[in-house]
């Protein structure tokens, strides 16, 4: 019989591998369903691979590659039979089976016994072959089948990638040396102390010091004034501003000359103020504490409907998703979705489309695993009631204890969140992020096809008045999301928090135990009038004026999307870095007619600013040039004297006359009064050597990447694939220092029109706004728009409430999400994998709301 088992794999010994360092074995779920082991088929891990599949696609595999063995996994599932004594000790056969084997049923040990069963099958004949068999099997296979039974969950610890294996400890970071200078980094609002640049700053751990990097740092550009700022002072460490987290930061050691592990980080970034890595939080689901912070249990029990019968619900579209640890964002954003027409006809109604032509790897594509988690919600399969016997035996026993077993996102989420710094993490999330990146995701992954996301994307028209001048210029974005101020001044409580306010003072005062919070009611009228205030525009440079002044910005719909989402804006950063919540109950209507807000564009008797360019800053002659250069500036001494007798820094208010243009001290006190929280108020003017440059209808930003550097080929193909020309797309990304929203805002304002006769004629409209992601789609789009700007699905501005996402908790690092989405004229509770009848929605404490739009008839 050896014999005859060995020449039966011989043919087949090629393709059977042992699992090596790294590789995963998917053995507790199929890579195109929600089989496991448990289910009634088991689930066949592929020899070569190590893929599980389900029955259903375990050929379809097979048809593709011609791989021929596979391993079966079936796990029997027995209820413990108890006796007068109360049973004998639950126990698990074949223990050694299944090592550490992640399955979709949360067993109680004192009810469950268990038995792993395990076979080779040799397709196409289905010839099977028990393990363990070591005496009859080759050396190889027995060997291979070994390291697939003992392998972990592919999910319990991923590979690291071979870079952060090669990062060591910098010799720097114990003994660094830290200024006491008082320098106290903001949550935002960061910028380049040098050149103003906003974008790849490095902070040094020494001095405090905020400037840009090199060139080639991350591929986004820069002025290299962090390294010219090690060269004259010799400070080591830099850590990279937008990748500080909780679980640490990007560290460069200049001296080192790489990319090195600061084990003492918290410590060092809390010297400027930066305490986040310190914050300690612990999150479950139903409960969390946190330092200082009182639980909000009104408002757990409020969301969670907690305290009421709630009547569970069964069937398509009502199956919940497993809570992984702290992924409930995941799963209220993606049930959220799947009860859009829209996603359910491009993921499950293209589903047997998308499997077959799936990659060899359908665990890394992205369209196949959404196809999978939008099938395994709306099917029913996931989401069964219990039989009438089992009803009937569990009602004798008084023990009626049915739980939905929900799906697990486990897949999609180690795929869609691969390369995120936070959304790869075990740590809770912003919902609102994440259903952006999902967004992003989507867009990335429709070209050619149809693209789901169209449903939420809207243009804006954001109008620039500058406040001197009073000129204006109209601008149009691309957005998804519409994010609605919370203003506390128009809480209709406010006698209530004042006097909330004053006796927690008081109590804090006295060491006694704060009184019970009150939650401010605000109007949902007031927020949308909040967001249709005029907003300051940061760092405006008026090309009437050609000089920084002061200007506002307003923002109107240009086109309403099909589906509206609205999130409240209930976070915000403390000077600590920590995001903290902000306790607000707003009257969300049911419906809503924003057509009062449609865009007008431009209106009679407004003058537009002139299309000119800002002056460019060089970047090799930044250095050694102030105002004690030979060209220096024209500047009135005397309306800056006359500023500065009103008590304001000298150097500020010659910069305030400098930048207004030397239009008298009116206009320079406006300026002042707009820039005075800006960190380099009162330091000198610093002017660094510039090029005129003639008329462009363009805002250009006040850097430009070194001449001769090529844009990095990624963005150019992001440009590309939109339908932009290369050449095209190669110019608006080096004039906007190879920013990708701002080049598709410079492509938008600058219709091509050096391109052939063929390409005018496609682009011969000017574009409207810009977009992060492709737009190709074969949904119907607003007649008025050309092909070459982004795709929105416009129509009248009423909508209809359906869904809602709602947090729990003081901060985003922490806390649980609930969504309610209405179906069939009522609303349900998705609680992670419960699913139940909602009995009294909490509209009012939602954090983000879906609309869908209400026909015109």
């Amino acid at each position: 019989m050896a014999a005859d088992l060995g020449e039966l794999l011989v043919p087949y010994m090629p393709t059977i591998r042992v699992p090596r360092t790294g590789d995963r074995v998917f053995k507790s779920e199929c890579a195109f369903s929600f089989d496991s082991p448990e289910s009634e088929g088991g689930l066949y891990v592929c020899m070569n691979t190590f893929l599980g599949f389900g029955r259903e696609h375990v050929e379809r595999h097979y048809r593709k590659t011609g791989q021929s063995v596979y391993m079966h996994l079936k796990r029997h599932v027995k209820e413990r039979n108890t006796g007068a004594a109360g049973g004998a000790i639950p126990r698990r056969k074949n223990g050694k089976v299944f090592l550490d084997l992640e399955l979709n049923r949360d067993f109680n040990g004192e009810d469950f016994e268990y038995e792993d069963e395990a076979k080779l099958v040799i397709f196409p004949d289905h010839f099977e072959i028990p393990l363990p068999n070591i005496e009859e099997l080759p050396a190889l296979v027995t060997i291979a089948c070994d390291a697939v039974l003992n392998a972990p969950s592919a999910y319990k610890k991923q590979e690291p990638e071979s870079w952060d294996e090669e990062i060591q400890v910098s010799r720097h970071a114990r003994s660094l040396r830290q200024l006491d200078n008082g320098v106290r980094i903001p949550p935002s609002g960061w910028k380049c102390q040098k050149c103003e640049m906003r974008e790849n700053l490095w902070l040094n751990l020494t001095d405090g010091t905020v400037l840009c990097g090199k060139w080639f740092f991350d591929g986004s550009g820069g002025n290299g004034h962090a390294l010219e700022h090690y060269k004259e002072t010799k400070y080591p460490l830099a850590v990279k501003m937008d990748t500080i987290t909780p679980d640490g930061a990007d560290v460069y050691s200049f001296e080192e000359e790489e990319a090195v592990l600061d084990p003492h980080i918290s410590d060092h970034l809390s010297h400027f103020g930066i305490d986040m890595l310190q914050m300690q939080t612990k999150t479950e689901n139903g409960h969390h504490t946190e330092n200082n912070s009182r639980p909000r249990v009104s408002e757990w029990e409020v969301i969670q409907e907690s305290g009421m019968k709630l009547k569970a619900v069964f069937g398509s579209g009502y199956t919940g998703i497993k809570n992984l640890g702290n992924s409930c964002y995941v799963g209220t954003v993606i049930q959220v979705l799947f009860s859009i027409p829209d996603f359910q006809r491009m993921y499950v109604g293209n589903l047997q489309r998308i499997f077959d032509y799936s990659p060899l790897d359908p665990s890394q594509d992205f369209a196949t695993q959404m196809a999978k988690l939008g099938h395994g919600l709306l099917s029913g399969l996931y989401s069964k009631p219990p039989m009438k016997s089992e009803l009937i035996e569990q009602v004798m026993k008084e023990e009626y204890k049915h739980q939905q077993k929900g799906v697990s996102p486990r897949m999609m989420k180690s795929l869609i969140s691969r390369g995120h710094p936070e959304f790869s993490s075990t740590r809770q999330q912003d919902a609102q992020e994440f259903l952006l990146h999902v967004i992003n995701m989507v867009e990335r992954n429709s070209a050619g096809s149809e693209n789901p996301s169209d449903a939420f994307r809207f243009l804006v028209e954001e109008r620039i008045q500058c406040c001197q001048s009073r000129r204006v210029r109209y601008n149009q974005r691309v957005d998804y999301c519409i994010q609605l101020p919370a203003p506390f001044e128009a809480a209709t409580n406010r006698e209530e928090l004042l006097a909330y306010g004053a006796k927690r003072r008081e109590a804090e005062e006295n060491m006694r135990a704060p009184p019970e919070p009150v939650r401010a009611r605000i109007p949902f009228t007031a927020c949308l009038q909040a967001f249709t205030e005029p907003d300051n525009v940061p760092d405006f440079w008026s090309s009437a004026l050609q000089a920084k002044s002061a200007g506002v910005k307003t923002s109107r719909f240009d086109t309403f999307p099909e589906y509206l989402i609205l999130q409240i804006k209930k976070f915000t950063f403390g000077v600590d870095w920590v995001p903290k919540k902000i306790d607000v109950a707003i009257d969300v209507p049911d419906f809503l007619d924003l057509s009062r807000m449609r865009a007008t564009g431009l209106q009679a008797g407004e003058q537009e600013l002139p299309d000119l360019l800002p002056p460019i800053v060089l970047a090799e002659d930044t250095r050694d040039n102030s105002m004690g250069s030979a060209d220096s500036p024209e500047i009135d001494e005397a309306a800056a004297m006359q500023l500065a007798e009103m008590g304001f820094p000298v150097e500020a208010c010659r910069k305030a006359v400098y930048y207004t243009g030397n239009m008298g001290p009116e206009m320079a006190f406006n300026w002042i009064i707009a820039h005075m929280e800006e960190p380099d108020f009162a330091e000198p003017l610093t002017l660094p050597s510039m090029i005129e440059l003639g008329p462009s209808s363009s805002d250009s930003p006040l850097d430009a990447p070194p001449a001769g550097k090529s844009p990095p080929e990624e963005s150019i193909a992001i440009l590309t694939s939109m339908g932009f020309p290369r050449t095209h797309s190669i110019q608006a990304l080096k004039a906007t220092n190879n920013n990708l929203e701002r080049a598709l805002d410079w492509i938008f304002i600058h219709p091509e029109e050096e391109e052939s006769d063929v390409l005018s004629d496609m682009a011969d409209t000017e574009p409207n706004g810009f977009s992060n992601a492709n737009s190709h789609s074969n949904s119907t789009v607003s007649p008025d728009r050309e092909a070459a700007g982004p795709r929105v699905k416009d129509g009248p501005g009423r909508y209809e409430l359906f869904a809602f996402i709602s947090h729990m908790g003081a901060s985003t690092m922490s806390g649980h999400y609930v969504c309610h989405i209405k179906k069939e004229g009522r609303w349900v509770i998705y609680n992670d994998h419960k699913v139940c009848l909602s009995e009294r929605p909490p509209k009012d404490l939602g954090y983000i709301y879906f609309y869908h739009r209400l026909s015109s008839s």
